[in-house]
């Protein structure tokens, strides 16, 4: 399971006009903001902005400077894979050390889309013993309930994180990821796909 919520893309147009100054061609900018404050690249932008993207990483410095907000909701074990990415990211996420306590546990904190019968009557059983030691916890405080807590918490764990990110983060993780057997990489490669001008500039298609 997967969740991307509250997608911001901001810096559109400082990045088109950066893309502009090795040329000194900004008098050819044609790009502006709708009413909604959507930013719409211009022909000869969108012109300029593909022969940039497709010429490689060095002519298309432009796309690392448009960035993306996100808050993304995803099981443990994904986020394993997506902390390979490390340059030009950023994220806050809830925290299992000082709140993972402070509810008591339900299925639904867990990705259990694919579990058969049997996966899911072992999660219900975990999910029970978790919330014993959680009670427990709260009524005594003993460090061993929680470290039972923080070792037995299954990587089907849902965590939350608003992460940033740029396109030229997201072309990397784009081509790495989009044939990944997890479907929550085919997931999030098609947000990138639903991003703007994403498949102009983070694909590269037309």
């Amino acid at each position: 399971m997967i969740v991307l919520e509250r997608t911001t893309v901001m810096n559109f147009d400082n990045a088109m006009r950066g893309a502009r100054n090795p040329m000194n061609s900004w008098a050819r900018m044609d790009s502006c903001y709708d009413q909604e404050g959507n930013y719409h690249l211009g022909p000869n932008d969108l012109d300029l902005a593909r022969r940039l993207r497709k010429a490689g990483s060095d002519h298309r410095k432009f796309i690392r400077q448009i960035f993306v907000s996100v808050d993304i909701t995803a099981p443990l074990y994904w986020w394993k894979e997506y902390d390979t990415y490390k340059v030009a990211t950023v994220a806050n996420s809830t925290s299992t050390m000082h709140k993972l306590h402070s509810k008591p546990f339900e299925l639904d904190d867990f990705s259990h889309d694919h579990l058969t019968l049997r996966g899911l009557e072992a999660l219900e059983n975990l999910i029970g013993t978790l919330e014993e030691i959680r009670q427990s916890y709260i009524e005594k405080k003993k460090k061993e309930d929680w470290y039972d807590l923080i070792q037995l918490l299954p990587s089907s764990y849902n965590q939350m994180r608003t992460c940033t990110l740029n396109y030229e983060t997201l072309v990397n993780i784009y081509y790495a990821r989009k044939d990944h057997k997890l479907d929550e990489w085919h997931e999030f490669c098609r947000w990138i796909e639903s991003l703007p001008y994403g498949k102009e500039l983070i694909l590269g298609t037309d």
